[in-house]
């Protein structure tokens, strides 16, 4: 399967007074999180530091685009607009490898 690396931040419901795991639907949220990781579909995952708004990075492992934008859509934090897509990109691997 092709890999993906997707940039999301911080959708118009996020609480900028409330850290990361404070936001509302937290738990929902890593709920749904560790069960894609745990059928390796999330390969890596976590915030990015430094950045104005709260930013995080995925790579994840799809058949296409499709099928992974109707997938994070599911997310409990996409659906309530606490976070939202900025960037999906194909990756290719060139270096070392994911195992």
């Amino acid at each position: 399967m092709p890999y993906f690396v997707v940039i999301e931040e911080q959708g118009p419901h996020w609480d900028d007074e409330c850290s990361m795991r404070d936001q509302k639907g937290w738990d929902e949220h890593a709920v749904f999180m560790d069960a894609l990781a745990e059928e390796h579909f999330v390969i890596l995952g976590g915030p990015l530091g430094n950045y104005a708004k709260h930013r995080a990075m995925l790579i994840l492992n799809a058949p296409n685009e499709v099928v992974l934008r109707k997938k994070i859509a599911e997310d409990p934090w996409m659906r309530t607009g606490v976070l939202r897509t900025l960037e999906i990109y194909p990756w290719e691997i060139l270096l070392g490898k994911l195992t």
